[in-house]
């Protein structure tokens, strides 16, 4: 009785060995008898003893791989360090198995091998200024390449592009002389524009100064003709009042005795009086007759 429980258990402990939990996001390997039978996804899953065994598990995240700096040369013979970046992942388990052996390894070759083709073929400024190009055709090719392993590669990044000390220098010389240069080139646009706006306010200011000179003569000139039209307006009113009021001779003859004064109070050296005043007196008042006709 106890060999048979012996044996019970023993039958019992090697069933729940062979009970297997394959976790989330991974995949195993099983053979039968050395040969590949299936693939178990995540769950429960029983093995068979002895005849069936586990040979690889697979991770089905992605993964990263990140290689260290080498030396490439560029199409103008200058020798930097470039380091890469690989994203993946395995879209077949049993490829990935059975494809190649140490796939990282193989993708870490594939990819110096790659970028050494890519970057071999362009000049040192090329480089430095298609770091998107280099990465998307690295990808491209790397994809192409390791389908057969059960491996998807979704992007490559370069990391890092080290020149040589001595191309470092000369690089930055050329930029602190690019930044002096357009600084230059800013300092004279902005001393250009600054006479150009003087240049314009100046002009503005002498346009609007001969402006009001001329709005000031021409209101002068406005203002005189009007003064002269009002004094002109006056005397005419004053002769027609004159002539409305029908003055006699003895106003006429103030008038002119008035008249008389006024030109001795002028410059003139000499006077030339009427001998007949009374003549001059019926003169006026026979010019005032026909001015009533």
């Amino acid at each position: 009785m106890i060999p048979f429980i012996i044996i019970l258990v023993i039958i019992i402990l090697i069933c729940v060995r062979c009970i297997r939990i394959v976790p989330q996001a991974s995949a195993w390997i099983v053979e039968f008898l050395g040969k590949y039978k299936t693939t178990w996804d995540a769950g429960l899953h029983f093995k068979i003893p002895i005849l069936e065994r586990i040979v690889k598990t697979v991770s089905l995240k992605e993964q990263v791989a990140d290689f260290e700096p080498q030396p490439v040369i560029t199409k103008d013979n200058v020798t930097m360090m470039v380091d890469s970046v690989v994203f993946f992942y395995i879209f077949d388990p049993k490829l990935f198995a059975y494809g190649v052996e140490r796939p990282i390894a193989a993708i870490e070759n594939l990819s110096a091998t790659t970028l050494r083709n890519i970057i071999g073929s362009m000049t040192l400024d090329e480089t430095l200024t298609s770091r998107d190009n280099i990465n998307a055709k690295i990808t491209a090719i790397l994809d192409s390449a390791t389908d057969k392993w059960g491996i998807k590669v979704s992007r490559v990044e370069v990391k890092n592009i080290e020149p040589p000390k001595s191309i470092k220098e000369a690089m930055e010389k050329q930029m602190k002389a690019e930044r002096e240069k357009r600084e230059a080139i800013l300092t004279a646009e902005g001393k250009k524009q600054s006479a150009i706006t003087m240049a314009e306010c100046e002009k503005e200011a002498a346009i609007l100064r001969a402006d009001a000179a001329k709005e000031q003569k021409i209101r002068e000139a406005q203002g005189e003709a009007e003064a002269l039209l009002a004094v002109q307006r006056a005397k005419a009113e004053a002769i027609r009042l004159i002539n409305e009021a029908d003055p006699g001779d003895g106003y006429l003859k103030l008038k002119s005795f008035e008249t008389a004064e006024k030109m001795a109070d002028g410059q003139a050296t000499k006077i030339v009086v009427p001998s007949d005043i009374a003549n001059l007196a019926g003169t006026l008042s026979a010019l005032k007759e026909s001015v009533k006709e």
